[in-house]
């Protein structure tokens, strides 16, 4: 594998355990997608206020965005799965990239429903780029356990 990035949302931490333990496997960069606008300290808020965003297909502005993404072959794009897919900033991530030739694997942190429709999604989005078999994980995991687990899933990230 070449040069990693492992790019990801993290509502409560659980996602960020995840994407810091494939970095550290990787020894990829990492980059934290953090929405302008905040959701809601509340989970149930912060799911409605997903939920509206996911319906209108709308793309909040983040507080920092990358120049580029040129200088890596394999990106890992983590969220957690909410209403059955990505959060909007990992949208905002998608439609502002070009994945031309790169591979792409998806991760997400979930309470049971797996990754969702979140890898047609990323397909869709990202349709120059080989979108491989991701990594998802139960959400009521501890960090401990998802470290164990993405090594356990080794083969799968690199």
């Amino acid at each position: 594998m070449g040069k990693a990035l492992i790019v990801y949302y993290s509502y409560s931490g659980i996602t960020r355990g995840v994407a810091e333990s494939i970095a550290i496997l990787t020894d990829g960069d990492i980059f934290e997608l953090r929405p302008e606008k905040p959701y809601s300290l509340t989970y149930n808020t912060a799911v409605k206020e997903a939920r509206n965003e996911i319906e209108r297909d709308f793309c909040p502005k983040l507080e920092e965005y990358m120049e580029s993404i040129d200088k890596y072959d394999t990106i890992f794009v983590g969220s957690p799965n909410w209403l059955k897919t990505f959060v909007p900033p990992v949208l905002t991530f998608l439609r502002e990239m070009s994945f031309k030739d790169k591979k792409v694997i998806p991760f997400c942190t979930h309470g049971g429903g797996g990754f969702g429709n979140m890898v047609e999604r990323i397909k869709d989005e990202c349709k120059e780029a080989a979108v491989l078999k991701g990594l998802e994980l139960l959400g009521s995991y501890r960090r401990r356990k998802n470290r164990t687990m993405v090594k356990r899933n080794r083969n799968i990230i690199i």
